[in-house]
């Protein structure tokens, strides 16, 4: 029987000391040329030593014309090679694994960060304040995409990575082409599910003829975008039955996009008492995958819950988001049976009955605890503390300074 401490081995034979992953959070800590920063080696090095089996990084965007957010890396060639092997070896010097999370905003493009008009399956915009109406991709441009794909994971094997994650989730470009909502195309790139999934499948083909048969490739996919006539479970599965085939190495579940965010903590009282808000998908979905493993992030915070999971063979990897940056040894106090539970930290804003007059109460909270997050993220990479005092003025105040007129969108992943 497995438990939270019981090593991992997958498909490629690259093995993962443990059963808890630190999953992905867009840091935005690259420099003014979208490269790595010394904060960002600052940052995995401390996360390094909190005992997790498997470190994904955050949004490692593949075309810096389009950018999810301010500070976000960028990979298009070997330019940074050097940057981005000290942020590798920054993780692997405590023998932690380290994955870059691969990713293109399509639709979802921060409008300060890129300047002019983001790209899309179909010339449909995001139901977000502020948003754009995006340009529907040519064919040609969408091989374009796929290639820089390639390249990117390329790249990463060169600077040392140990793998890469395909962001397929949160209403990411990839996730676009999968919802018939975001994609209205009548090409091969869309319609019914089988061209539909055709982009992520294309981009995971091509990953796996440029990198060694070692290196791990794995993706991130919706349970479902949680939208009435979006992606559903049933969609779902069926995507993940045609990864299967693809030589994937390991399949993080999660669900929802900034429309709709299921991943981050607005779930039910009731999803949220019960934890992991999308296990019981897994669970679905064990049957599909054979021996590639399934990773569930989102809900999870205690021990028992973590471990009932993976005895039980629901999923192998149990993904810890948001509590690994106020407590960033979060892995080795569940191993090391130190704590029961994990402390979710969430802020909202004051005010309530009247903000909710004019706004979405909810998604002003979400981008609230984002960005409180965030703070939290830039002071590990400036080698300080969390400061779980640190209020909705300061958090405001810095969002806004970060990220302009696009504040109020939310942006950031994981749970």
């Amino acid at each position: 029987m497995n438990t939270l401490d019981t090593p991992l081995t997958l498909p490629n034979g690259q093995v993962l000391p443990n059963r808890l992953m630190k999953s992905a959070l867009s840091e935005a800590l690259g420099d003014k040329n979208n490269a790595p920063d010394k904060r960002l080696g600052r940052l995995y090095s401390t996360w390094s030593r909190g005992g997790y089996g498997l470190m994904i990084t955050g949004n490692v965007m593949v075309d810096r014309r389009q950018l999810g957010e301010p500070g976000n890396i960028v990979i298009e060639d070997e330019r940074d090679l050097h940057a981005l092997s000290r942020w590798a070896k920054s993780a692997q010097d405590a023998g932690v694994p380290i994955w870059a999370q691969l990713n293109h905003p399509g639709r979802q493009a921060n409008p300060l960060a890129l300047g002019h008009t983001p790209v899309a399956p179909s010339p449909i915009a995001p139901k977000l304040p502020g948003a754009k109406t995006p340009r529907q991709l040519r064919p040609a441009e969408i091989e374009e995409i796929i290639e820089r794909f390639a390249t990117a994971a390329a790249v990463c094997e060169t600077a040392g990575f140990n793998g890469i994650q395909v962001q397929g989730a949160h209403g990411y470009l990839i996730s676009q082409f999968l919802s018939p909502l975001s994609n209205r195309r009548d090409d091969h790139w869309g319609g019914d599910l089988e061209r539909r999934m055709r982009f992520g499948l294309e981009v995971v083909r091509r990953i796996r003829a440029r990198v060694s048969p070692g290196f791990a490739v794995g993706i991130k996919l919706n349970s479902a975008d949680f939208q009435r006539g979006g992606f559903t479970e049933e969609e779902s599965r069926a995507v993940l039955a045609a990864l299967a085939r693809e030589r994937v190495d390991l399949i993080e579940v999660s669900g929802g996009s900034y429309e709709s965010m299921a991943m981050s903590g607005s779930a039910s009282p009731s999803t949220r008492t019960r934890e992991a808000y999308f296990l019981e998908y897994a669970r679905t979905a064990r049957g599909l995958v054979g021996d590639i493993p399934i990773a569930v992030t989102g809900g999870f915070r205690t021990r028992d819950a973590m471990q009932r999971a993976v005895q039980a063979g629901e999923c192998d990897m149990i993904g810890i988001g948001r509590p690994t940056i106020t407590t960033p040894d979060a892995a080795r106090l569940m191993l090391e049976g130190q704590a029961d539970a994990l402390t979710a930290h969430q802020l909202r804003y004051g005010m309530r009955s009247l903000l909710d007059r004019i706004a979405d109460l909810k998604a002003l909270d979400g981008v609230l605890d984002l960005s409180w997050h965030t703070d939290q993220i830039h002071r590990l990479g400036n080698g300080l503390h969390p400061d779980l005092s640190r209020g909705r003025l300061a958090t405001t105040i810095a969002m806004v300074r970060r990220n302009g007129r696009t504040s109020f969108r939310a942006k950031r992943g994981g749970s």
